[in-house]
């Protein structure tokens, strides 16, 4: 994440104490929630096939096993270019596999295998300062998403400060019907801030869960939480070298791609909906046991479950021009649960039935900005991954 948005996930840096014990050749038994999400069963329906992803992080390598063939790094305009290709911690290509990856070669396989990858690399701690200097600056890239084909931007990073230029790039993105994703954070343990961009208008923040339903113990919680996701106990890569798969990681950088791969998914078959429809696709058939008049803090609407539009044809995803955030977008009623429950405690979230939703049942601003990636241990311990940050202008963090 970013630098000021520590708390989102895992850009930047290797987490402390995590042994590259997932060798490439198992790395998808570990990969809980695709089983969870009965991903075989929908891949029979849709793969995310005909839909681009940005994945503005630390850089993608196109080279990996699950990778090749599924980044489009020649559609990024050249004045954006630098590093787009070119990985500097393994942080924004774990998010590209998480989303698109192939599982070729024994890599992970993403949720969308049939979506493509269009990279952008943003400044983040563990950066030189003249790697810094020269990332792209955030609205711009931003922007020139906005006036592409790239129908989902995905956000796994963070920073403490709002800058009017991003915002402003986020709101012309929404206005050309992108669909944005950003991590919540990973500071639940600290601060608990929040941080940007995921507390822009028009941004979806996404927390992390783990297989039981049970919201991580360090995913950030409070009025920009949206959407719920898998984000807890799961593989990523370890460095930039890309020799090994670490276990065990954790973030809502994880969770925040897993629900831009489900959006794909779902306007893979659906090429005609609007970014509002397929959001609230996704709000409508989250699993929750609380009205969805009143989010949680610590899930928003609910654990996303693609599965369940993509199993009904006749789905009705609504008006076309009607954002279904609209109130939280407009910086009205609070995104927060009228009263304690399940919703509001690190306990399993309920589906709307009674029963628990367990992981079986999650499927049912200028340039020179600097970001930093975190990763949190098994222990829900935030670990710094790129380390000190170097100063710069602007500073960001991943999650």
């Amino acid at each position: 994440m970013t630098a000021a948005c520590a708390a989102l996930g895992a850009l930047m840096a290797l987490p402390v104490g995590l042994a590259p014990s997932a060798a490439a050749a198992d790395v998808q038994s570990q990969q809980w929630y695709l089983s969870a999400m009965k991903a075989d069963q929908m891949w029979k329906t849709s793969t995310g096939k005909g839909v681009k992803v940005a994945v503005v992080d630390s850089g993608v390598n196109p080279s990996t096993p699950s990778l090749q063939g599924q980044v489009l790094g020649d559609e990024v305009p050249k004045s954006l270019s630098y590093g787009a290709t070119k990985d500097l911690d393994g942080h924004g290509t774990t998010m590209a596999e998480i989303i698109a990856g192939t599982g070729h070669g024994g890599g992970m396989k993403g949720l969308a295998p049939g979506a493509k990858i269009v990279p952008y690399r943003i400044a983040g701690n563990g950066f030189t300062l003249p790697e810094a200097n020269k990332a792209p600056d955030v609205s711009k890239v931003i922007r020139a998403i906005a006036d592409s084909d790239v129908k989902i931007i995905n956000m796994s990073f963070g920073s403490d400060i709002s800058y009017d230029d991003e915002e402003a790039a986020i709101k012309y993105a929404a206005s050309k019907g992108k669909l944005m994703f950003a991590a919540a954070g990973n500071d639940a343990a600290t601060t608990n801030n929040a941080g940007y961009p995921v507390s822009y208008p028009y941004v979806v923040g996404v927390s992390a869960i783990d297989k039981t339903g049970t919201v991580g113990k360090f995913s950030t919680h409070g009025r920009d939480v949206d959407l719920a996701a898998p984000g807890v106990n799961v593989p990523a890569w370890c460095d930039a070298s890309f020799r090994s798969y670490c276990s065990h990681s954790n973030g809502t950088s994880t969770a925040t791609a897993v629900a831009s791969a489900s959006a794909a998914l779902i306007w893979s078959v659906h090429p005609d909906w609007t970014a509002n429809q397929v959001l609230r696709s996704l709000i409508d058939t989250a699993g929750r046991e609380w009205p969805k008049e009143t989010p949680s803090n610590y899930l928003g609407y609910g654990i996303v479950r693609p599965r369940k539009v993509l199993e009904n044809p006749h789905y009705n995803p609504g008006p076309a021009n009607v954002d279904p955030l609209a109130t939280e977008n407009w910086r009205g009623k609070p995104k927060t649960s009228s009263s304690p429950g399940p919703a509001d405690s690190s306990t399993p979230a309920k589906s709307p039935s009674g029963g628990e939703t367990s992981a079986a049942d999650t499927s049912s601003k200028s340039s020179g900005n600097t970001l930093t990636w975190v990763v949190v241990g098994a222990a829900a311990a935030l670990v710094v991954i790129g380390g000190a940050a170097f100063a710069v202008i602007r500073s960001r963090r991943r999650a």
